[in-house]
């Protein structure tokens, strides 16, 4: 089967349509992110044979079926673990995890942190549509302050995390949020976040039609803004100033973008005898099945 993958000659996005159709709701923010995900894949090369896509639980669960690579449908909120024991067994795979707002910053909150102060070679992706749409409309972290749905009556007596200051502050090397009703400009920055090496996180802006009636694709259109063209994407600080206070919109584009060494880098290095078994070959596979098998 792995012979049969590597022969696939990738040239367009209709190659990296997965097994299965997407079964979100009609006019649901992350068929655009598919869309650009497949765009930017064909434009990169990306080889499916060497590519894992990880999704957890949510709308954003059966990700991994729909586009085509490897894939890993894992538990709620632990895309990040799994995604991190697949880069440390195998550097050499190209690690994409897709995620919700509830599953990467409420349940998978703490792994969030800890991914991006690591950063560990993966390109996160979270959904965020303010609400958890598949069990029918609750309110999530990224929910605004007063939002109504059926598990706040009331309206949600909690304020929302911000996805993008969260990043920033945990250490992520590269930070940015797009709109998937801007599709040009979200194909750019899951582009760059691509060929960035280190944890790359973007936040996308991805409207529910069907349980969010504030979070519109309109009401995101009258309340967004594209960062200015002269932002200095490795100052921190600047980045910090523009996520936290931008005209009293919500800001698009990269924030901060940086290399350092990465997780995997620094614990894998040549000397490290955990990275040279990973290639001992097949002689020394049929040897240790030998050994264990006695």
């Amino acid at each position: 089967m792995s012979e049969i993958l590597s022969e696939v000659k990738v040239r367009t996005p209709k190659d990296y349509e997965g097994y299965k159709k997407p079964t979100w709701c009609p006019g649901c923010g992350d068929f655009s992110i598919l869309s650009s995900l497949k765009k930017v894949a064909a434009e990169i090369g990306l080889d499916p044979f060497k590519t894992v896509v990880v999704s957890g639980i949510g709308c954003s669960g059966k990700s991994y079926a729909f586009f085509y690579a490897n894939g890993v449908h894992t538990l709620h909120g632990r895309v990040l673990p799994v995604a991190t024991g697949i880069k440390l067994g195998n550097p050499e795979l190209f690690v994409i995890a897709l995620s919700g707002d509830g599953d990467a910053l409420a349940i998978g909150g703490n792994h969030f942190i800890h991914t991006a102060r690591r950063n560990v070679d993966i390109k996160l992706i979270i959904m965020n549509n303010q609400i958890y749409g598949l069990t029918k409309g609750q309110f999530s972290p990224t929910s605004n302050h007063g939002f109504v749905t059926v598990s706040s009556p009331y309206g949600s007596v909690e304020f929302p995390v911000d996805p993008v200051v969260l990043a920033l502050a945990s250490g992520a090397s590269f930070v940015a949020r797009a709109f998937s009703g801007e599709p040009n400009s979200l194909t750019e920055i899951i582009k760059e976040a691509f060929l960035h090496k280190g944890f790359s996180v973007i936040d996308v802006l991805s409207p529910c039609v069907t349980y969010n009636k504030v979070n519109t694709y309109d009401w995101y259109r009258e309340n967004i803004e594209f960062l200015p063209n002269d932002h200095d994407k490795e100052n921190l600080t600047e980045a910090f100033t523009y996520a936290t206070s931008f005209k009293g919109k919500i800001p698009l584009g990269i924030f901060y973008k940086k290399e350092r060494p990465t997780y995997e880098e620094l614990i894998l290095d040549s000397s490290n005898p955990c990275r040279e078994d990973l290639y001992c070959g097949r002689e020394r596979v049929y040897e240790l099945i030998e050994t264990f098998s006695k």
